[in-house]
């Protein structure tokens, strides 16, 4: 694991790091990548660059031509709370909603999913068919490159071991233009690929905003992009020629879908075999084409998607020149604010955030269930967000603020009758004394035993009360969306939904 771990504030100061350490070094953004491929050695770095605090890297641009700008620190859940992306990239914030869970989506960034490159990869698809570029910088200088030149096979980039990306750029869908995003996979959420599609279609003319090209409007052109079906993502050249020159007819559509399909080059693998691929590849492409054509390829997008933010407003909340910058070696202490108090993290050389509190000996209650990120048990508030922390190098806890299940309902010592005490005890709700201390979601799990075995629940609490700081009162839907990233092996997941809408009531009555 890393020796050296530096948290540069600016870009100019990251990039000299890497010039200094070039193959040594690797930067670090969310992390839901790069962590887990450290811990199991599939990539190797004794110093990490963190550009999580650099301002302006996560911001959302737009030039005056109607090119998109996404800043290295833009993460899923910045794509999916972006109304003109929602309105004018919608493939891309498709594919941003459909990865992984909400904590995920609060760290991981579109680069770093671009950077990995694995062709299952939900982003790099949208963004091909968008005509993505990527500009790259060093010391040196900087590089423009497409898609096809960046992606060179199987989780590899032209990537040099001084450059660090800094910029993605592509073109807002025009009013002539209409796209899409369909993924497959084993699960509702929380799903690895098996085939996702991209499709981006240009019309002869304008189309009013919701209005359906139909079966006579002409294609002019069309970007039929594949994932999880070859090394990389991959066109599908003839499925595109297809339905250039006609319009949407079920003729058109089916051949392009058999053309796609002949276009994929899928492997065997334990998600799925090549001919199942093959085949989902052709369904895909044309539901993807048919959902165009009926003007439904939005039908599913939540009205109000929960991001886990709270009150964030989802910007770095540092001015130029004033963020942290600091290099911490292997043995340093980490100073930080856990529950609100003065923490000091001892020993975190290679240690997750996870790892790094519960070696504290205090905060007991956030659990390691998978270390992979899967299952939510380890969810704490970092900066006023959900994350999950066993993703976290414990270093990016410097000087951060941290919130974990023991002081969610703002105490610095628990009482005397704890959490953990009362939840074996019966709770009365004439009984008012005997959980005043408690936070409303904790109270609601109890009184509607919204807790079996215990152990994943933590997780399920923290996530819940961020939803409602965020959407006081949620629909069931929205309830079951902000929980996706918490597992509960005892399968008490209808409990834990009305414990929530308890929790929004009771709130709602104490406002």
């Amino acid at each position: 694991m890393w020796q050296r771990y530096y948290t540069p504030a600016h870009v100019a100061d990251a990039l000299d790091v890497l010039a200094r350490y070039r193959e040594r070094a690797r930067v670090i953004a969310g992390g839901t990548d790069l962590v887990l491929e450290l811990r199991r050695h599939v990539r190797d770095a004794d110093v990490i660059v963190d550009i999580s605090r650099i301002p302006g890297l996560e911001q959302i641009t737009l030039d005056p031509d109607g090119t998109v700008h996404l800043g290295p620190l833009v993460t899923h859940n910045h794509v999916v709370a972006n109304s003109t992306l929602v309105s004018n990239a919608y493939p891309l914030a498709r594919a941003c909603w459909e990865v992984g869970a909400p904590q995920i989506r609060n760290r991981g960034t579109v680069a770093g999913n671009l950077i990995t490159a694995s062709p299952a990869n939900d982003t790099i698809t949208p963004l091909w068919a968008l005509d993505a570029r990527v500009v790259l910088a060093s010391t040196r200088g900087r590089r423009t490159l497409t898609f096809p030149e960046f992606y060179k096979g199987v989780r590899t980039v032209d990537l040099r071991p001084d450059e660090m990306l800094i910029d993605i750029q592509f073109p807002l869908l025009r009013a002539n233009q209409r796209g899409t995003f369909l993924k497959l996979g084993l699960r509702r959420a929380q799903a690895i690929s098996v085939v996702n599609v991209a499709v981006v279609l240009t019309f002869e003319h304008d189309l009013d905003e919701g209005e359906a090209p139909g079966t006579d409007l002409p294609v002019v052109d069309a970007r039929i992009t594949l994932g999880s079906v070859a090394p990389t993502i991959i066109r599908a050249p003839e499925a595109e020629r297809a339905l250039v020159g006609g319009g949407l007819t079920d003729e058109r559509i089916e051949l392009a879908a058999e053309r796609a399909a002949q276009a994929a080059r899928p492997i065997d693998d334990i998600r799925g075999s090549a001919a199942y691929r093959r085949a989902q590849v052709s369904t895909l492409v044309k539901r993807a084409l048919m959902a165009l054509r009926l003007g439904t390829e939005r039908a599913g997008w939540p009205e109000r998607p929960p991001l886990l933010w709270g009150t964030w407003d989802g910007h770095i909340p540092f001015e130029a020149g004033q963020a942290p910058h600091f290099e911490k070696e292997t043995g340093q202490d980490v100073v930080t604010t856990v529950n609100g108090k003065q923490t000091v993290l001892s020993n975190v050389a290679g240690k997750t955030l996870l790892q790094a509190l519960r070696d504290a000996g205090h905060f007991a209650g956030v659990k390691e269930g998978c270390a992979e990120g899967e299952c939510g048990a380890c969810t704490v508030w970092l900066d006023g967000v959900a994350v999950v922390s066993c993703l976290v190098p414990a270093e990016r806890a410097e000087g951060a603020e941290i919130v974990t299940v023991e002081g969610l309902a703002g105490m610095s010592e628990p009482p005397a009758h704890t959490p953990d005490r009362i939840n074996l005890l019966p709770m009365r709700e004439d009984d008012p004394e005997q959980h005043t201390h408690l936070h409303p979601v904790q109270r609601a799990y109890v009184l509607e035993g919204a807790v079996q075995c215990g152990y994943c629940t933590p997780g399920f609490i923290m996530s819940s009360a961020k939803l409602l700081e965020e959407i006081p009162h949620p629909t069931p839907e929205q309830v079951r969306m902000a929980l996706t990233g918490n597992l509960c092996r005892c399968t008490g997941y209808e409990k834990i939904v009305r414990a929530v809408e308890r929790a929004s009531q009771e709130q709602e009555r104490s406002n």
